[in-house]
């Protein structure tokens, strides 16, 4: 691990409860940039890959600015039950979660799912890539009703997983997505209008000043 990292947790298939023998380990980190290297004209980077495989971080300043746009992919990394490492820091930023939450959400869950299914061929699909889109319009439509993210594919365990293994036809994975967006469309929602900016700039005024 990289001595600068505030959080590290495996998401992907693993996360979701929808691994098999031959999944990969998909890890997602938080660093922290020196905050006098941002008074320099080359700012630090604000992401980088590696060093273990399959991992990828964000500096925590645009980790917080995703968050707070709603992005799927970050989002998740906050209800991730797979930590494999925490600082107290690490830790104010998962106990900040719901801040980053508002109506936004909705748009852009069913924005990111719409996009992989754009990119998938009917007459040869990718089934990993349909059923993570069918996996994240349930996470979601969960998120919407109930303002927290199920990251575990639940019931639908081995649904889902009929869908990877290309067991579902093609009908009914785009009537099931059909389903999905009316309901995310239509769903009554719990979340604010707007994330609380006021709370993530306290936290990460307070992450710089330490890294002075």
């Amino acid at each position: 691990m990289n001595d600068d990292l505030i959080l590290s947790v495996v998401v992907g298939s693993r996360a979701y409860g929808l691994d098999t023998g031959a999944s990969d380990t998909d890890r997602r980190g938080v660093f922290v940039a020196p905050t006098q290297a941002f008074w320099r004209l080359d700012k630090p980077p604000t992401h980088r890959d590696g060093p273990l495989p399959e991992q990828f971080s964000w500096e925590v300043e645009r980790f917080c600015r995703l968050a707070l746009e709603a992005n799927p992919t970050v989002l998740e990394c906050l209800w991730s039950p797979l930590v494999e490492l925490s600082t107290p820091f690490g830790e104010r930023l998962i106990g900040l979660r719901r801040a980053f939450l508002s109506e936004r959400a909705r748009q852009t869950f069913c924005g990111y799912a719409d996009a992989q299914f754009r990119r998938l061929d009917p007459a040869a699909p990718k089934w990993k890539q349909a059923m993570h889109m069918i996996r994240l319009m349930r996470c979601g439509l969960h998120l919407v009703r109930h303002g927290d993210l199920e990251i575990g594919a639940g019931p639908e365990r081995e649904r889902l997983l009929a869908v990877k293994r290309g067991e579902v036809p093609w009908q009914e994975v785009t009537a099931w997505r059909a389903g999905l967006a009316a309901e995310l469309e239509s769903a009554v929602s719990v979340l604010p209008a707007a994330p609380d900016r006021a709370a993530v700039e306290e936290f990460l005024l307070d992450v710089r000043k330490a890294h002075l």
